[in-house]
């Protein structure tokens, strides 16, 4: 079992940054497969970017170039760095983890990019 808690979110402005932390408790966290989704209301909840237990990662082509992702397993914890944002960022984000069929979720931080 794996719990996770986003934070970092909040209100910026377009071409401003954020750091979004998202703390997993429980056992295993090295073992998993970690990744930020996104999600605005009324649409599907989109991949941002993954990293994989191996430390490779993926990024969504809307974010490449501008955000990276990268975890720290000794503190059981992974990060998004969020550059150049931009309006069409603002979502929610969520952190999940995954192995096999398994996957947990966080509850969600707000970001908001607005002048």
């Amino acid at each position: 079992q794996v719990q996770l808690v986003e934070s970092g979110g909040g209100r910026v402005q377009p071409g401003g940054s954020l750091r979004l932390s998202c703390a997993a408790s429980g056992r295993g966290f090295s073992f998993y497969h970690m990744g930020w989704y996104r999600q605005t209301p009324g649409k599907q909840r989109d991949l941002v970017a993954r990293i994989f237990r191996d430390g490779n990662t993926d990024h969504a082509d809307s974010v490449k170039g501008r955000f990276t992702i990268s975890r720290d397993n000794a503190k059981n914890t992974m990060y998004l760095q969020m550059n150049s944002l931009n309006p069409e960022d603002t979502a929610v984000y969520y952190c999940c983890a995954w192995l096999s069929t398994t996957n947990y979720w966080g509850q969600g931080t707000q970001v908001t990019v607005s002048s």
